[in-house]
């Protein structure tokens, strides 16, 4: 009786704790899949677009959200994010922190 009962709710606990498990996909994940779509442009080409307006300061690497890239650079102590198109490479905006 108590196999009746506790089997089908350890079914049902498993199932729904299985997509908490999953892991998220990556930045780099959804870059490549964006890129092989033709809905983003590759990041070494936007790194190259981006470089020559940074005036020197340390590129620390991107971030990617589907559509927008987020580059992080930094100088003299202040941490600048670049937000770029991922289609067109254009830059969107600057922001300094």
């Amino acid at each position: 009786m108590m196999l009746r009962i506790l089997l089908p709710a350890a079914l049902s606990v498993g199932l729904i704790a299985s997509p908490a498990l999953a892991d998220p996909p990556r930045d780099q994940d959804r870059a490549f899949e964006a890129t092989q779509q033709g809905r983003s442009m590759p990041l070494p080409k936007i790194e190259r677009r981006v470089m020559p307006f940074m005036d020197g300061a340390d590129y620390l690497g991107p971030e990617f959200d589907g559509e927008t890239y987020r580059l992080k650079f930094m100088r003299g102590g202040r941490v600048i994010w670049i937000d770029v198109d991922a289609a067109t490479g254009r830059i969107l905006r600057r922001s300094k922190r």
